[in-house]
């Protein structure tokens, strides 16, 4: 993902916290991803409305955290939700 693009959840798509199996989950029509705490915390980011690149500065701020390292873990994972239309891409 580029910094510049614009990660967001689609519509029919949501984050939720699933109290049966106790962990967030990302629920798509008929499909579901349940999320590890690093998953939740980026998607948590993810707004529509901000670019790659300023999630990556505020991830890197609350967690103290390289940015580099940041851009490349989450970038994968973003861009995998992308591949399996749990997230869309504004350039």
């Amino acid at each position: 993902m580029l910094a510049t693009e614009v990660p967001a959840i689609p519509r029919g798509v949501r984050l939720h916290f699933d109290r049966v199996r106790d962990a967030w989950v990302l629920l798509a029509p008929e499909r579901a991803v349940t999320l590890d705490p690093i998953g939740h915390a980026i998607l948590s980011e993810v707004d529509g409305r901000r670019s790659f690149g300023e999630i990556i500065k505020e991830l890197a701020a609350k967690y103290n955290a390289p940015a580099d390292q940041i851009q490349a873990d989450s970038g994968g994972f973003l861009d995998a939700l992308c591949n399996r239309r749990f997230l869309d891409v504004v350039t």
